[in-house]
């Protein structure tokens, strides 16, 4: 049987006449905390709600949880799934919650379920929409840990929290991993955040898969070449670049580790911004190979939000 958590071969998913997700072919292991990042629209959404069995492919296919598909009976015991935006009833209690979703979890951890809302300090007679964005996130988590999933698939957790709620959260996912052996693929925009946490990671860019495979063999795969400008051109020919900027007299560029360096140039490792970075701009610039690759001189960005 497959360790893998999820499995994709060559996966997409058209609406109308627009891709959102398109040749798709990934492996995620078990064990690791891995971070699926890229600009609103790049299809990150896609690729969870088809891996959860919420939306079904337009071509290819998905597995998960050793060779299980999307949606079936053993899929939906083994994987639980935070949406956007911390999803709770507003206008329900935390205990309303728990009663509702251990109606419809056979495998619902109730009594872990309120130990953790007390540890968290979350009463439980208060309504979900009173409560604060981080608690109505934990709340959220909470509910999907007491499943006692084999897969969390949480979807921007993190995007209206604070530093302290964002620090606690992923501090509970990453107990989560280390006591329960949870698998969890986070898709997020916060590239800090996820250098510090994760160890795998699935870039998605333009509908398709940019890079993936785990953090230090992609730094280690990868590295800054700078040098002189003049001789940037020449050199970009038979370097793999994914990216490069060039001022006036010098030219960096980011580069696969997979030749000698350039006399003259010196290298310099990359971070797992730098990287995700890299490729993000590299799809907007069209993803140019080769001898037929262009330097391209693109100002410093972030993440679309």
């Amino acid at each position: 049987m497959s360790t893998n958590v999820i499995e994709t071969s060559d996966l997409g998913k058209r609406y109308g006449r627009t891709w959102a997700l398109r040749e798709c072919t990934l492996t995620l292991p078990a064990g690791h905390l891995a971070a699926l990042v890229g600009p609103n629209g790049a299809g990150k959404t896609t690729l969870m709600h088809m891996s959860v069995g919420l939306t079904v492919p337009t071509t290819g296919t998905a597995t998960v949880l050793g060779d299980h598909a999307p949606g079936s009976p053993a899929a939906l015991d083994g994987i639980a799934f935070v949406a956007q935006d911390a999803p709770v009833y507003k206008n329900m209690s935390a205990a309303d919650l728990l009663h509702l979703t251990r109606n419809l979890n056979l495998g619902f951890d109730a009594d872990r379920a309120r130990a953790r809302l007390a540890d968290l300090g979350i009463p439980l007679k208060k309504k979900a929409g009173k409560l604060s964005g981080g608690q109505q996130a934990q709340l959220a988590l909470t509910l999907a840990l007491a499943r006692r999933p084999r897969l969390l698939v949480l979807d921007e957790p993190l995007a209206m929290l604070d530093p302290l709620a964002r620090h606690e959260f992923m501090a509970t996912v990453l107990t989560a991993m280390s006591e329960e052996g949870v698998s969890v693929l986070l898709s997020s925009h916060a590239l800090a955040e996820l250098e510090r946490v994760a160890d795998y990671l699935i870039v998605l860019a333009g509908g398709r898969v940019r890079a993936a495979g785990e953090v230090d063999d992609l730094l280690a795969g990868h590295r800054m070449l700078t040098g002189p400008a003049a001789e940037a051109d020449r050199h970009a020919r038979t370097l793999h670049v994914v990216q490069a900027r060039r001022a006036e007299a010098q030219a960096h560029l980011l580069v696969k580790a997979d030749g000698p360096v350039p006399p003259g140039w010196e290298s310099h490792p990359v971070s797992l911004e730098e990287l995700v970075l890299a490729y993000l701009r590299e799809s907007r610039a069209g993803a140019l190979s080769g001898a037929d690759r262009t330097l391209a001189t693109a100002a410093p960005s972030e993440v679309t939000k």
